[in-house]
């Protein structure tokens, strides 16, 4: 018995922005913190697609919106293999790998229960590192490392 091989092909867009190779694992994580869920433009997701460089990816195609510098530095703490893509008029016309940012503020929990961050309304605040290709967060009140695996969103930016 032969199976045909099957592709599924997703259409170009005129105007957004594409996010690829992002770890299938990450993909709800990116649409929680570039609010996709609460769009109203056209939005394509898919994910554990076959991907040469990573094995499986997730990708999304958002149509007429762009993604900013605050979004994307943010993004590389859950999708440190993802690339942004912006396309005006059908093509591509810039297309970067993201970076982590150095610090990040009120926008992970920390993983230490016993943190005072987790108690008291104060704003989280880690030092990012990455080792190994492996991100890390210190958060600055109690100095525990919370793992790339173990990051929490929580919705303050």
């Amino acid at each position: 018995m032969q199976v045909a091989n099957k592709k599924m092909e997703v259409s170009a867009i005129e105007n957004g922005t594409v996010i690829d190779h992002i770890p299938p694992t990450a993909l709800f994580k990116v649409i929680e913190i570039l609010h996709l869920d609460k769009i109203e433009d056209q939005l394509f997701f898919a994910t554990n697609l076959r991907s040469n460089r990573i094995g499986k990816k997730a990708l999304i195609k958002i149509v007429d919106r762009y993604c900013n510098d605050y979004d994307i530095s943010y993004l590389a703490l859950v999708a440190p293999t993802a690339r942004i893509s912006t396309i005006k008029n059908f093509e591509v016309v810039d297309k970067s790998q993201i970076e982590p940012p150095q610090e990040v503020s009120g926008f992970v929990r920390c993983a230490n229960p016993m943190c005072i961050t987790n108690h008291e309304k104060i704003k989280t605040r880690f030092t990012v590192s990455s080792q190994q290709g492996e991100l890390s967060l210190k958060c600055r009140y109690c100095e525990k490392t919370t793992m790339q695996e173990q990051i929490e969103i929580i919705n303050e930016k």
